[in-house]
């Protein structure tokens, strides 16, 4: 792929060609009014505010800067600017001649961008309110539901489904199906009967069954929406010194061997198909005073690092589909990323720091969910310490370089605060508590060292580490383990890593996920979905399509 080629996620409200953010005081507004022509690659109408990809880069955009610039917002309203039509959901036509890799990654960061409106409501307080103004179907509908309130209007047409069944035959493949029974506890007897339902349901009786908390009709709708969240930010506090830090652009450098930034470096080698992320610690002490963190802004390291590495797996995602193995590395000052956790750690309360965090967390989640081999390589010069060690946890498999003192510098891996609860998966729990399963015991011991080195057979001993070669083994293992990874099946990777990564008791997001990286993958590559007789290829064309009616 040449660069020009790029997919890339840089966003900002100037360019922005789908939704609009308004500000009053402590309330935000998001409206989707969708460009018809302004869809991400040629060959398909955004009709009916319908979305694609680049649709949703912009809500990612616009959900990141009410994060850092508009720390004051307590309450966000999600409207449309169309009469009687909230969204109709994913553009079917974008979806019938896209490739089956982007169907899935389109999804997944869909699903994503959703995840960080609730990461947002829990850990920020902020409320979001869907305001259905018209009718709302598929993904529409899936984005309601990421709100902490939906409010439907009652004007005797709107509804609200989830019609890909009956209307399209392909799953409702990103969180729709789960949130309606986990989140919003539909009986699943009504969930099945409104998920078989072309039409959808209305008004009050969307209510009665729990699809939707309020109704209005259109004459006092919006005003009482505003009403609403006028209230509910009126009840939250307003974070002190709560002048806001603006979301600046990414530095970031592309050309045929990937992708490089200030503190993060994606090397691609398409011929062994493995990419291998270098982030690196700071140079020099970050500032322990929250006011001096602030003005920092987008330059504080644990926020910069962040929104590179965040883009970085994006990179990798859309754009290297064939680097299947990711090997993590990272580089620099140990005591300078401990001094950095520490600083998060005593400011946590302060609401930047609070963002801050919570971008590390969406971050290290995206990586989580990757359907890519993750292997961590902790060697000479390593900085696996504290927030960095999380890599190091995310990985499917780690290596720790065991290095004599006499024939050079040791390895050592360190724990902070930050590795016990602030950094949660989509499970809820610290990757140490995952890899643990949960031992208290063994969790306290660990937490008694925070801040000690571990040195490679100590980490070995601890479980910390997965295996620890010596200098002589060292090369030969690391790539024979690279090659023979980047040899197996990516399908059967795929479905091995979703059902390790997320050992333990499910949650709504470890189901969203895991059934993303199967069920989708596997309704996608269907011809009852996409052969050339199947559901997508025939949609819009006014004949049905031609099902393989064996059930499987």
């Amino acid at each position: 792929m040449t660069t020009k080629d790029l997919v890339v996620y840089d966003r900002d409200p100037a360019s922005y060609r789908h939704w609009t953010l308004t500000v009053d005081g402590g309330v935000a507004t998001l409206t989707l009014g969708v460009d018809e022509d302004g869809g991400l690659r040629p060959g398909y109408k955004l009709k009916l505010n319908s979305y694609d990809l680049g649709v949703d880069m912009e809500l990612y955009d616009a959900l990141q800067r009410l994060r850092f610039e508009h720390p004051g917002v307590g309450a966000v309203i999600v409207t449309s600017a169309l009469d009687r039509m909230f969204s109709a959901g994913a553009n079917i036509y974008m979806l019938g001649q896209s490739s089956h890799g982007w169907k899935v990654n389109f999804c997944k960061f869909t699903n994503e961008t959703r995840n960080g409106i609730e990461d947002t409501s829990r850990h920020s307080g902020v409320t979001y309110i869907a305001a259905l103004n018209g009718t709302t179907a598929g993904g529409g509908y899936e984005l309601a539901l990421a709100c902490d309130e939906i409010w439907l209007v009652d004007d005797r047409s709107s509804a609200v489904s989830l019609p890909e069944v009956p209307l399209l035959g392909v799953l409702p493949g990103t969180g729709g199906l789960t949130r309606v029974v986990d989140k919003r506890r539909v009986r699943r007897d009504l969930a099945d009967v409104f998920c078989t339902s072309e039409e959808g349901v209305r008004g009050r009786r969307a209510k009665e069954w729990g699809l939707v908390d309020e109704t209005a009709p259109p004459q006092q709708f919006m005003d009482r929406v505003r009403a609403r969240a006028a209230d509910l930010a009126a009840a939250r506090p307003a974070p002190p010194a709560a002048e806001g830090v603006a979301v600046t652009p990414l530095a970031r450098r592309a050309d045929a061997d990937g992708y490089h930034y200030t503190f993060v470096d994606a090397a691609v080698d398409r011929a062994a198909r493995t990419a291998t992320l270098t982030v690196r610690a700071p140079t020099e002490p970050v500032p322990a005073d929250a006011g001096a963190i602030r003005a920092q802004g987008m330059d504080f390291w644990p926020l910069a690092m962040a929104r590179e590495l965040d883009d970085a797996i994006l990179m990798l995602r859309t754009n290297e589909a064939e680097a299947g193995v990711i090997v993590l590395r990272t580089e620099g000052d140990a005591a300078l990323v401990l001094a950095a956790d520490a600083a998060l750690a005593a400011n946590a309360g302060d609401w930047f720091v609070r963002e801050v965090i919570g971008m590390l967390r969406r971050t290290l989640a995206r990586l989580d969910v990757s359907s890519r081999s993750l292997f961590a390589l902790i060697d000479e010069g390593s900085c696996f310490a504290g927030t960095l060690y999380e890599l190091a946890l995310a990985a499917d498999r780690s290596y720790m370089l065991d290095l004599p003192e006499e024939e050079g510098r040791p390895t050592a891996i360190a724990l902070s605060d930050m590795n016990f609860g602030p950094l949660e998966t989509i499970s809820g729990s610290s990757r140490l508590a995952l890899r643990f399963a949960g031992d208290a015991e063994k969790l306290a011991e660990l937490a008694r060292h925070a801040g000690e080195p571990f040195t490679a057979l100590d980490a070995e001993a601890a479980g910390l580490v997965t295996f620890a070669p010596d200098d002589i083994d060292w090369d030969d293992e690391i790539r024979i383990a690279i090659e023979e990874r980047a040899a197996l099946s990516p399908d059967a990777l795929t479905g091995l890593e979703a059902n390790l990564r997320f050992a333990g008791a499910e949650t709504m997001l470890t189901k969203v996920f895991g059934r993303l990286s199967a069920w989708q993958n596997w309704i996608f590559n269907r011809p009852n979905a996409v052969g050339e007789e199947g559901a997508l290829k025939r949609f819009g064309s006014g004949s049905k399509p031609d099902f393989d009616w064996k059930r499987v």
